[in-house]
């Protein structure tokens, strides 16, 4: 039951954090724009052009439209359906095996590596979102 109400408590930050009628800028270590992602889920390089989507059942698109992996409940799965990560309360990302990838401040959206290295900014935007951006790359193959 903690469990469910802490995950509700985060989806709910999430929401608050997003503005679904626009789109929420991805940005890189040195704060420079590199992409954007709306609050229908479309993502969006620096250019404009659409690199994938974030469907409404969880699915993961890429630009062709083909599946790259599924999000459900703050769990991250491949396109065969392999858990290959997770982001605990805290906003720790963990890959399948729970070691630590690094960490989405959910204040400020500053996402960082296990090493403590800036990978960039993300405010106002779903962090399972983020962790998909971020540490998966299910959009990298696009950019």
């Amino acid at each position: 039951m903690k469990r469910l109400f802490t995950y509700i408590a985060i989806v709910m930050m999430a929401l608050c954090w997003s503005n679904q009628g626009s789109a929420q800028v991805l940005r890189d270590a040195d704060y420079n724009s590199v992409g954007r992602i709306a609050g229908n889920g479309l993502v969006r390089d620096a250019s404009q052009r659409s690199i994938g989507s974030f469907e409404a059942d969880g699915t993961v698109k890429d630009k062709a439209g083909v599946t790259r992996g599924r999000i459900n409940r703050l769990e991250i799965f491949n396109a065969s359906g392999t858990r290959i990560g997770y982001i605990k309360t805290d906003g720790t990302v963990c890959d399948g095996e729970s070691n630590v990838l690094g960490t989405i401040n959910l204040n400020d959206g500053k996402v960082v590596d296990a090493s403590h290295r800036v990978l960039g900014f993300a405010r106002g935007i779903r962090v399972d979102w983020i962790a998909c951006y971020y540490f998966f790359d299910f959009f990298k193959s696009t950019r």
